[in-house]
């Protein structure tokens, strides 16, 4: 795949970044839909199958289908639909245009949020299949592909999720200011938009406009579905609005239904957010809430057990722990990181007497970065982004980087956007978060860069050259608190860089 690109920060440029975007499949799964597809003997449906198998592909085939088809009134509803459409030569070809990655080259965020997509399914194969069963193609297809407009988002910057599981599922930030800082649009608007522009189902398109301009019937739905130890006065309520009753039965809220049920799970099984999920769940069941419980449990082992791999994480797999027991931890440990090893110390005083070299030993400046990046990690620390400042200080770009996801190489900031970045490009100083101030300074740091360290202890420091800031060195020790060794072999570290920029100023003088 392509280096990441930056994060855009608008909704068109979102758009212009993700709609096109190619997704991986990983190698053998390739050579298998390969053979499948050329094998005459296999039906539509048969294909159809082993496409829904990797839903990456599944998507390439219903979108190309509804993209290529404008003239039809109406867009495929489903992969065997979309198949027949295009025809087995079509599906070859955007197969061959696929790229074929090895397992451990596709980010785990994009398989994760894959895993996710094929547990919603299962959840809709398991609790609505028999009653929608002349619906199923549309019930089957649309589940699985629901949260297909986050899939190239997270492909192409997969530092998002683990983002998104601190901040909001952990944390219980809000979603919308989260978004707002780590995207610059609200995701329900992104998806939405995604959805359209690629025709999806009605059904998930409907939903996702559901979730982002009338969410009224999707509230008042949930307020009657807390009354669940009361079906009678539940069923008293629903009769009484009768816009409600007909749209909460809408086979279309099945999709919406399986997919919240299976995104809040990703979390744990006993949250409010999982609760109001299966709430409503029962409620257009008509199922008392313990026995749905059963059910969405149940189904969740099956999903398991089609699903398995060790990669990835299962929310089946909490159902044997203690019923308050959750997966996510914070990114911060109540006790310091591990101080740098003795080797790793010997390293780190043979980097910075490379830096304190005179006169430089430098012939470049990505050279000169290389070495403090190589020092920086070498005292301890995890992560590790150098950036450049540009003369008139309106841009900062990577320079160097370490521990950090591939999206970290090609990140460019606009100090304008950043009060934090501002000030430590005015003069020399340094920021260290901690939980203390994390609050204070976190919504004054650009959103990229925090998708990047998702933590509470991180060190800014910016640094001059002939009085003038050139660099900034953002770092920490992968979330944990700051080991004290670390930290002053930090601060020796910055004095062997701004020694080692003046030295490289001057050489040739």
């Amino acid at each position: 795949m392509s280096t990441p690109k930056p994060l855009p920060r608008t909704l068109d440029a979102w758009l212009q970044q993700l709609v096109k975007l190619p997704l991986p499949i990983e190698q053998q799964q390739h050579v298998r839909l390969r053979r499948i597809l050329g094998d005459s003997r296999r039906t539509w449906r048969e294909i159809a199958e082993a496409i829904e198998s990797s839903p990456s592909f599944a998507l390439q085939v219903l979108r190309e289908a509804n993209q290529s088809n404008n003239s039809l009134s109406e867009p495929a509803e489903s992969v065997e639909t979309a198949l027949s459409r295009l025809g087995l030569s079509r599906c070859e070809a955007l197969l061959s245009q696929a790229p074929a990655l090895p397992e451990d080259e596709i980010p785990l965020a994009f398989r994760q949020i894959l895993m996710i997509s094929q547990h919603a399914s299962q959840q809709a194969r398991g609790l609505f299949g028999a009653r929608l069963a002349r619906l199923w193609n549309e019930l089957h297809g649309c589940s699985l592909l629901f949260l297909a407009p986050l899939w190239p988002l997270l492909c192409a910057h997969p530092q998002l999720f683990e983002a998104w599981e601190q901040r909001v599922l952990l944390k219980g930030e809000r979603p919308g200011v989260v978004e707002k800082e780590l995207l610059g649009v609200p995701l329900i608007q992104l998806c939405v938009r995604l959805a359209e522009r690629w025709r999806l189902p009605e059904w998930i398109v409907r939903g996702y406009r559901l979730l982002e301009r009338d969410r009224r019937q999707l509230i008042k739905a949930l307020h009657i579905a807390r009354d669940y130890e009361h079906p009678l006065h539940q069923q008293q309520m629903l009769d009484a609005d009768t816009p409600l009753r007909h749209w909460l039965t809408q086979p279309s809220n099945c999709v919406l239904l399986a997919n919240g049920l299976a995104v809040s799970a990703h979390h744990a099984w006993d949250t409010p957010h999982t609760l109001r999920w299966q709430r409503l769940t029962g409620l257009y069941l008509q199922l008392p809430l313990n026995e749905l419980q059963q059910e969405v449990h149940q189904h969740a082992v099956s999903s398991a057990r089609l699903l398995h791999d060790s990669a990835l994480w299962h929310p089946a797999q909490a159902l044997l722990w203690p019923w308050d027991a959750h997966r996510l931890k914070p990114a911060r440990s109540s006790s310091a990181a591990a101080p740098p090893q003795r080797d790793d110390l010997a390293a780190w005083r043979q980097q910075c007497a490379r830096l304190l070299a005179e006169p430089s030993a430098f012939a470049n400046v990505p050279q000169l970065t290389a070495c403090a990046r190589d020092a920086l990690q070498a005292c301890g620390l995890k992560r590790v982004l150098v950036l450049l400042a540009d003369r008139q200080h309106s841009r900062l770009q990577t320079q160097q980087q370490a521990g950090l996801d591939a999206s970290a190489a090609t990140l460019s900031l606009d100090p304008a956007q950043s009060q934090v970045l501002r000030r430590l490009l005015s003069e020399p100083g340094q920021l260290r978060l901690t939980p203390a101030n994390v609050a204070k300074f976190s919504a004054l740091l650009p959103g990229n860069l925090k998708a990047l360290f998702p933590s509470e202890h991180l060190l800014l420091r910016s640094l001059a050259s002939n009085g003038r800031v050139v660099m900034l060195l953002v770092a920490d020790q992968g979330g944990q608190p700051l080991n004290e060794v670390c930290l002053q072999a930090f601060g020796k570290t910055v004095q062997c860089i701004e020694r080692a920029l003046g030295s490289f100023a001057r050489r040739g003088r």
